[in-house]
């Protein structure tokens, strides 16, 4: 019985091996968990065409949107772990979502392999037109005497949009009610509508906005100016140096993948990264591109935790009734 066990263990193992060897032998899914055209969204696109270039095979983007991106997230860990699956995931669903998403129906730190981060992207407060404040000061005041009239948008309960502005109500200290959507394209459209009254969003789904004058930038989160919009003052120097959001962006297998798999997808998106043409995209699009020491498994899985561990208190908090 213990040799046809091992027989059979033997003949799995290389079974598994001749498939990572081949692998991609066909075309695979990227599942982004959101809508078209928002940050998470064009994020994916890059990475997939960073896969279809390194293998030859297409990674198609699927949009799958709901729940602050958990749902998306939840169909990647009930994939197939054969590497023919992956998900874009971000500080949101892979963080944040542990605390605000009741009944998740995954664990992130248990149901997935890590592949590697792709990016950060500052944060913007964006208020509509219409919004009777011109800076960050003129905003927190105008919040606290209207915080029963206002209506922050966000991309669902856990997503970016909504971690960083439940961050930013919580240093003010208000507690408004928050209009979902499927993701921060539709929210960008409804505030040029004058619809809802303000995101936290990454800054390359509105900068073209701002920069046009149909919305507006306040402050962004993060310790420096950003070049794509050198006249908005960081948090710091707009008076709130407590709100401070820079969510990370990168790319996840199911469970159980091979890790000869894991490790090829890995190191083709760590050349990929320092592609100059890959580079220069991210980076006009706002993003900061993940240094060498930062990429792969292993820093992913540490950024996670870290992040778990800051992001779970505040948001309790700013959650608490």
């Amino acid at each position: 019985m213990k040799k046809l066990l091992l027989s059979i263990t033997l003949v799995v193992a290389g079974i598994a091996s001749a498939q990572a060897q081949s692998y991609p032998a066909r075309s695979a899914t990227v599942i982004v968990p959101f809508a078209a055209g928002g940050p998470a969204d064009i994020t994916g696109r890059i990475a997939a065409d960073i896969f279809s270039k390194a293998f030859g095979q297409q990674f198609v983007v699927e949009n799958v949107g709901g729940a602050g991106g958990t749902t998306g997230s939840t169909r990647v860990a009930r994939a197939a772990p054969d590497g023919y699956t992956l998900g874009l995931g971000h500080v949101g669903t892979h963080a944040a979502a542990i605390t605000l998403v009741p009944n998740l129906a995954y664990k992130p730190l248990e149901d997935f392999e890590p592949i590697g981060l792709i990016n950060t992207q500052p944060v913007i407060l964006v208020t509509r037109k219409g919004l009777p404040a011109a800076n960050l000061q003129e905003f927190v005041a105008y919040a606290k005497a209207n915080a029963g009239k206002l209506n922050p948008a966000h991309a669902g309960i856990g997503s970016v949009s909504h971690t960083t502005c439940l961050l930013l109500n919580h240093e003010i200290g208000i507690k408004p009610t928050f209009v979902p959507f499927t993701g921060t394209a539709p929210v960008l459209n409804a505030m040029l509508g004058e619809q809802v009254d303000y995101v936290c969003d990454p800054i390359l789904g509105p900068a073209g906005h701002i920069r046009a004058g149909t919305l507006k930038g306040l402050a962004i989160a993060s310790g420096k100016r950003h070049p794509l919009l050198p006249d908005v003052p960081t948090s710091a120097e707009a008076g709130l140096p407590g709100f401070q959001a820079a969510p990370f962006y990168a790319i996840y297998a199911p469970k159980g993948t091979p890790q000869a798999v894991v490790d090829k997808l890995a190191e083709a998106l760590d050349k990929g990264l320092d592609d100059e043409a890959v580079r220069n995209r991210l980076t006009d699009l706002g993003a900061e591109v993940t240094e060498k020491k930062d990429r792969g498994p292993k820093p992913l899985t540490a950024l996670m935790k870290s992040e778990i561990a800051r992001l779970t208190p505040i948001l309790k908090a700013a959650t608490s009734q």
